[in-house]
């Protein structure tokens, strides 16, 4: 048999390019209609945003992880409008969010899908694939809202992509909502130590500041 007549094995052989996986892009005039519609429950609710720590926030163009504790629907919104300019916030969204016109949006803002009954490693490779192109991902350890048991997925996608993590704790005040962000941890003392850092910072992060109103 020639080299030619011979069975490639599977890592040699091309894949088309139509099914190549595709890197999420951002469309930076929907990011901020985003941004902007989902502050205004803020505005008519008579609260504002305190952000904490936007010191600690590496400068763009630098791959990002963004982890936060997760309290209400707000959360994305409020940490991507707490982020300095420049930085595009990806985040890794439940699949029940992607239905006709929501789902439309969600994926023209740049976020991407992540089953979250089971291993989606489908996910992970997007959110290395972002990093690796100098991304920023925004990931809920916790999982869901009002989670307490913190996952590894966090350290893991770091670690893969090279980038350090950004813990952000989100909470509510009174009429504030508080995003405080903390120094960057870097995902270099394995999965575990990693995950058990993140947790300890962001229960920190995730306590109320400043002056009540």
């Amino acid at each position: 048999m020639t080299d030619a007549a011979r069975p490639q094995p599977e890592s040699d052989r091309k894949v088309p390019k139509h099914a190549e996986e595709r890197t999420p892009v951002v469309n930076p005039l929907m990011y901020r209609l985003v941004i902007t519609a989902t502050y205004l429950p803020v505005i008519f609710s008579d609260m504002h945003l305190e952000i904490h720590g936007r010191e600690n926030v590496p400068p763009p163009g630098t791959p990002l992880v963004v982890a936060a504790n997760h309290v209400s629907a707000l959360d994305p919104f409020l940490v991507a409008k707490a982020l300095p300019p420049g930085r595009y916030l990806q985040f890794m969204a439940k699949k029940e969010l992607f239905k006709p016109v929501i789902g439309w949006i969600i994926r023209t803002g740049g976020s991407f899908p992540v089953d979250r009954e089971g291993n989606d490693v489908g996910a992970v490779r997007t959110a290395v694939r972002i990093l690796k192109d100098n991304g920023t991902v925004g990931i809920f350890p916790q999982g869901h809202r009002g989670g307490t048991e913190m996952q590894g997925g966090v350290a893991l996608i770091a670690a893969k992509g090279r980038s350090p993590i950004l813990p952000a704790g989100i909470s509510r005040d009174a009429k504030r909502w508080i995003v405080r962000f903390g120094q960057p941890i870097e995902a270099r003392g394995g999965i575990k130590a990693t995950t058990e850092e993140l947790d300890r910072v962001l229960k920190t992060l995730a306590q109320p500041v400043g002056k009540r109103i």
